[in-house]
């Protein structure tokens, strides 16, 4: 995905229009099995929950949901199938559902809708939809970093009195720090990106095996000054709570999408593809935006547009799913070899 088409895809997400709904007969054959399982790496109270009480109100069909990331959605699946006992009907994930793919877990089924959607959002061989986008930035505690002394750059993290007060995930995630190797190599070049991971492991950066939420958690307690990989709504929502926390526009950002598929061997197929197509419609992706989160549906206007890189004010680095699955095991390799 080049950037000038991303802008173009981020663009079209200004603009609203009505949804198609989804056709009786699916309706009442999901009702029929009565639930569905989403197995799922967004934010419970932030997201989930929401989205959960919206369908079951519009539809009367009972969602459970599991809670992980990305690697561990992945595993979970896995270790099911190799059981014979596939649990899961809709799952998502920034990184989930390439090596599903391989596997051959994955439903190649997609909504009717996103036959008119940006290609960019929809795989190509239709196992997999864009939900939302996540934009990965730096985040401060505002009552530790004086507005004069908020990082600009990158670059201004290899200043020595941040040495041993920034955080960041150590799981094997695009949203953790294998994830800002690649945007690093991305943005750099082997060569000057090497280099200036070797400055910054020497800012003794705390790793913590935990989600991006949970890194931004550690800022707002006051624990860290700074979080990297934090999440630029997540930080957005939490200020609107009170919480003394900002993000900062530090290019470039990573910009990854979050996408869901239907499980193979999906136990309530029907519901899940109920449940797929109610997430991106517009009524389930204007959920998303009153949450503070930043919608793939391109009828759908984020709520809080600045969240979005322009490519100008802030370039961004985009990911897709595959592109992660490709680099993800070097990058984790060079993560741990350098800031071990």
């Amino acid at each position: 995905m080049n950037r000038k088409t991303l802008t173009a895809t981020l663009a079209a997400s200004l603009f609203a229009t009505a949804s198609v709904a989804a056709t009786p007969e699916l309706i009442a054959a999901a009702k029929k099995e009565g639930q569905v399982v989403w197995y799922t790496v967004q934010t419970i109270p932030q997201i989930v929950q929401p989205l959960v009480t919206a369908f079951e109100k519009t539809y009367g069909v009972k969602v459970n949901y599991v809670r992980a990331n990305s690697s561990e959605v992945t595993l979970r699946i896995l270790n099911e199938a190799k059981a014979g006992r596939s649990l899961s009907d809709v799952f998502d994930g920034t990184g989930t559902t390439p090596p599903l793919k391989r596997e051959n877990l994955v439903m190649k089924w997609l909504p009717d809708e996103t036959a008119s959607w940006p290609k960019e959002l929809v795989d190509p061989e239709g196992y997999w939809v864009a939900t939302n986008f996540f934009v990965n930035t730096v985040g401060i505690n505002t009552a530790l970093v004086p507005p004069a002394q908020e990082p600009k750059s990158w670059d201004d993290l290899l200043d020595s009195k941040w040495k041993g007060k920034m955080v960041w995930g150590s799981q094997t995630s695009s949203s953790a720090g294998p994830g800002f190797v690649g945007l690093t190599l991305k943005a750099r070049g082997e060569k000057d990106g090497m280099e200036f991971l070797r400055k910054l492991s020497g800012q003794s950066i705390a790793a913590m095996p935990v989600a991006a939420r949970q890194v931004l958690d550690q800022v707002i307690a006051g624990e860290y000054p700074i979080g990297l990989m934090i999440f630029n709504h997540h930080a957005v929502i939490s200020a609107q709570q009170g919480a003394p926390v900002k993000w900062l526009p530090v290019s470039p950002a990573t910009v990854t999408l979050n996408v869901a598929s239907v499980a193979r061997d999906a136990p309530h197929p029907n519901a899940a593809k109920l449940f797929l197509d109610y997430m991106i419609s517009a009524e389930g992706q204007k959920i998303f935006a009153d949450n503070d989160y930043l919608p793939a549906n391109p009828k759908v206007s984020a709520k809080d547009k600045s969240l979005i890189p322009d490519g100008v004010t802030i370039k961004r680095m985009a990911f897709t799913p595959e592109e992660i699955e490709d680099n993800m095991p070097a990058w984790n390799k060079t993560f741990r070899e350098i800031f071990r």
